[in-house]
């Protein structure tokens, strides 16, 4: 599949290009950004691929390429990914998948009234710390899960002037959208569309104009609830994952390693990828438990078998969550999600 990527940040530079020009059966045809230090970053490290200066001239070009991969800011997403799809392109979109609920809906119902492969992006499924969490409830090791914590915390006290804290609504700055999306997605990997939503969203730092902290707790069908934490402004960091179950729990501190490895430039999928360090193995009950391998891989694998990693259903029913969370910590409720 010849891919165009469109956006070259740090979400181009370090998710997706590496995994795109390793995938068998996928070629980074394409790296679409008009910022030239990053043009001579694409054209150093991967030098078979063209460079192209907007999304308007690759549309232009549309039936040379097979799948168009969105990594813009934000408030991009949505219609870059409307317009790979409406120019024929299959279209992987980096989270948040859109904006609202209603917007994702309308990709999901656009791509299938053409034929073409949906794939929000939601990497996070394949953290070994996740994959580890997801194997041990899948397995009942817990036994019956009746509480789910899971957190990206991180000590960021300075805000700093980007898109990503931005006061303009419609860059999408909040924390909830960034990191609290890949929250919300791995508890619905888990337990599934949740009942009801309560929320805090605040903007505590001096000078932060974008929400910087947040929890969510989400109740689910299975009588399980997910509590969950992103935050800027945590000088004290709390275990990635506990889950508790009514048989045993499992604590996992510490973050998978497959992020800064990409961030230092490492080719992934070779030997050791993805590796936890043994010192930082989770414990179910007071057994250490190897972590499995982190595997962000899979996703482009499964992208060049033609199938959707992530069910857009999926991503869907996340931003469901995000609105009603807004929802909540304005109104201070308990939102119900309809069925």
């Amino acid at each position: 599949m010849r891919t165009a990527l469109i956006g070259y940040g740090l979400g181009g530079a370090a998710f997706h290009a590496p995994f795109i020009a390793t995938a068998p059966g996928l070629e980074l045809a394409a790296v679409v950004t008009g910022n030239a230090e990053r043009r001579a970053e694409v054209g150093a490290r991967y030098p078979g691929a063209e460079l192209i200066a907007s999304p308007d001239e690759l549309w232009a070009r549309a039936d040379e390429f097979d799948l168009a991969v969105v990594t813009t800011p934000n408030r991009f997403h949505a219609p870059h990914a409307r317009a790979a799809l409406e120019h024929g392109l299959s279209a992987v979109v980096d989270k948040p998948f859109a904006a609202t609920a209603a917007q994702a809906r309308e990709l999901v119902d656009l791509a299938a009234s053409r034929g073409l492969l949906l794939a929000p992006f939601h990497n996070r499924r394949w953290d070994g710390d996740f994959r580890t969490v997801a194997r041990l409830v899948g397995d009942g090791e817990l036994g019956r899960v009746h509480r789910f914590e899971s957190r990206f915390e991180r000590w960021r006290p300075e805000v700093k002037d980007s898109w990503k804290e931005s006061g303009d609504p419609a860059d999408l700055g909040s924390i909830v959208y960034d990191l609290g999306t890949h929250l919300v997605d791995q508890a619905i990997a888990l337990f599934g569309r949740p009942t009801a939503v309560y929320a805090e969203v605040r903007a505590l730092r001096p000078g932060a104009v974008a929400h910087d902290d947040a929890f969510l707790a989400l109740t689910h069908t299975t009588g399980a609830v997910s509590h969950l934490w992103a935050s800027a402004l945590a000088a004290a960091l709390g275990p990635r994952f506990r889950v508790l179950g009514d048989r045993t729990a499992f604590v996992k501190f510490g973050m998978d390693p497959q992020e800064e490895a990409l961030k230092a430039g490492a080719t992934p999928g070779g030997p050791g990828w993805g590796e936890d360090d043994e010192e930082h193995r989770g414990l179910l009950g007071e057994v250490p438990v190897r972590t499995s391998p982190g595997a962000y891989q899979d996703f482009y694998a499964a992208v060049a078998a033609g199938q959707a990693p992530v069910p857009a259903a999926d991503a869907v029913a996340g931003l469901e969550v995000v609105e009603a969370a807004f929802e909540s910590a304005r109104t201070g409720s308990v939102v119900p999600l309809a069925r």
